[in-house]
């Protein structure tokens, strides 16, 4: 008897020991940076007992960073830098830093079309946290441009410092800071041993490892329509990131004319083009983030051309009457 018991709890450990070694899926999700966020991890019974610690984690890592990067919070650390009129080198955290620094590879490597500096025009036409009256004069869009320009900004790495030559320069961050905190979020996981991830905050999205099914992660990009949801192609990612721009949802209609909330700093005007959405994929989400946004202000053809110039893996969807036509570079 005292065989058969031993017999039997030794085939009870082992079917315990091999459950809490299969892999599951684990979706975490919440609010950030005025949107939501969707983690999927695939993992085992262990890391699973600690789901609510994981979600704690990055909730925090989460707030820590809206809370340098929110221009809708008056005592975030990027608030706090616009309101400085000082003319000196201003110190500031790692992740600021960061962030600025990588925004200012990207406004010259697109000759200025991105910009963090075109925060006065955000609020101006109304998509930043101040409030909208009217629709801009245009000597309002002249003064506001007058305070705009990245060359304005400098940084100085040895002491984590950035430094205005006008007292009046403001930031926003908002076309590059989701894409940063995606990249932390991930960069977390993988840092206690989750190899296996998806992290996606308002639509940028990072992926590593493979899914359930030990395949790579499969995401769809709609098709750049308001009212509809559909499907217009799905891309495989393998220890990559991408990011969608597009001017679709986030616009407003006033005097019968529709007003995009994707900003060219070259002119201080919304777009006004036929491209409808960009899709970039990057190793760094952050990177995707900001060239998905400068394609946007680009438009189809000088779009294409930057495109091919730095080698992107884009693709664009175009709109054509009544439909959509595509566009690929390097999109496999």
């Amino acid at each position: 008897m005292s065989r058969f018991i031993s017999l039997c709890f030794l085939l009870v450990l082992l079917v315990s020991c091999s459950d809490n070694n299969t892999p599951r899926k684990v979706v975490l999700q919440g609010k950030t940076m005025g949107t939501s966020y969707h983690i999927t991890l695939i993992t085992t019974q262990k890391n699973q007992d600690k789901q609510s610690a994981l979600q704690l984690d990055i909730d925090n890592l989460l707030k820590d960073i809206n809370h340098k990067m929110s221009t809708y919070q008056s005592d975030s650390e990027i608030s706090q830098f616009n309101a400085n009129p000082s003319l000196e080198w201003i110190p500031i955290s790692q992740d600021f830093y960061d962030v600025v620094d990588s925004a200012l590879l990207i406004s010259n490597l697109s000759r200025g079309y991105f910009d963090i500096t075109i925060s006065p025009l955000v609020n101006l036409w109304g998509f930043g946290p101040k409030i909208k009256i009217n629709t801009p004069k245009n000597d309002d869009i002249k003064e506001a441009m007058s305070h705009i320009g990245y060359q304005k900004l400098g940084t100085q790495k040895e002491t984590n410092s950035l430094k205005k030559t006008d007292p009046l320069l403001t930031i926003d961050l908002s076309s590059i800071a989701k894409g940063y905190a995606v990249d932390k979020v991930s960069d977390y996981l993988s840092s206690k041993s989750i190899a296996n991830h998806l992290v996606e905050i308002g639509g940028e999205v990072k992926a590593k490892g493979k899914n359930l099914s030990n395949k790579k992660w499969r995401i769809a990009i709609e098709n750049p329509d308001a009212d509809s949801r559909a499907v217009n192609s799905l891309l495989e990612l393998d220890n990559t990131a991408v990011a969608t721009s597009g001017d679709y949802r986030n616009y407003y209609v006033e005097n019968n004319e529709r007003q995009s909330h994707i900003i060219d700093p070259k002119t201080g005007y919304p777009i006004k083009h036929k491209l409808a959405s960009v899709t970039v994929v990057n190793p760094s989400t952050m990177l995707a983030d900001a060239w998905a946004t400068t394609l946007m202000v680009l438009g189809e053809a000088k779009g294409k051309e930057l495109v091919i110039e730095q080698g992107l893996s884009v693709q664009m969807i175009i709109r054509n009457g009544n439909g959509f036509t595509t566009w690929k570079n390097k999109m496999h």
